[in-house]
């Protein structure tokens, strides 16, 4: 955020805050308006990391809602990733980081769904050792949500032969496969 690393360490994400109007709420407002931006132009398959921005505030467990003209801006991106047939990434490494949810948090994600938008599953993970981490907390998390499934990117091969771009898959399989 204004050409700083928000997520490096705090003394950066406080540069940052500081270069937007020295407020959490600035620099989140930056940040959601930056973000929409980026949509419009590469309309991504997959939007990751969407609340990032909460990682190294003074609270990043803050119910964005807090913060009217924020979440005027969340529920804008939102709108415009299902509009373009986004999948919203669910990443665990948020819980790997300290936070009590994943990127995003539970609200944002109530409105997505609301919206008719598809969640994607990752663990953002860096290493072998980090492969699947959190995973149970997030079948948990989606599991609270009401979710039954998650999508992912189909192959080059699938998408060759003419079909979509999105295959569904059901949360109770991929739970089999990590918690049996």
């Amino acid at each position: 955020m204004h050409e700083i690393p928000i997520d490096y360490d705090t003394a950066m994400y406080r540069k940052a805050r500081d270069a937007a109007g020295e407020t959490d709420e600035q620099l989140f407002d930056d940040y959601f308006d930056l973000q929409f931006e980026m949509l419009r132009t590469l309309q991504p398959k997959v939007v990751g990391h969407f609340d990032l921005i909460r990682l190294l505030s003074d609270k990043p467990d803050r119910d964005l809602r807090e913060w009217k003209g924020v979440w005027a801006k969340v529920e804008r991106n939102l709108e415009l990733v299902v509009e373009q047939g986004g999948l919203l990434e669910i990443n665990t490494s948020a819980l790997r980081k300290g936070l009590q949810q994943p990127y995003p948090r539970k609200e944002i994600c109530e409105v997505f769904l609301s919206l008719g938008g598809k969640l994607t599953l990752s663990d953002d993970s860096h290493g072998t050792t980090q492969v699947g981490t959190n995973f149970e907390k997030a079948f948990s998390f989606l599991d609270d949500l009401g979710v039954k499934e998650v999508w992912t990117l189909k192959g080059k091969k699938d998408m060759l032969a003419g079909e979509g771009a999105v295959k569904r898959i059901s949360l109770k399989d991929i739970k089999g496969s990590f918690c049996p």
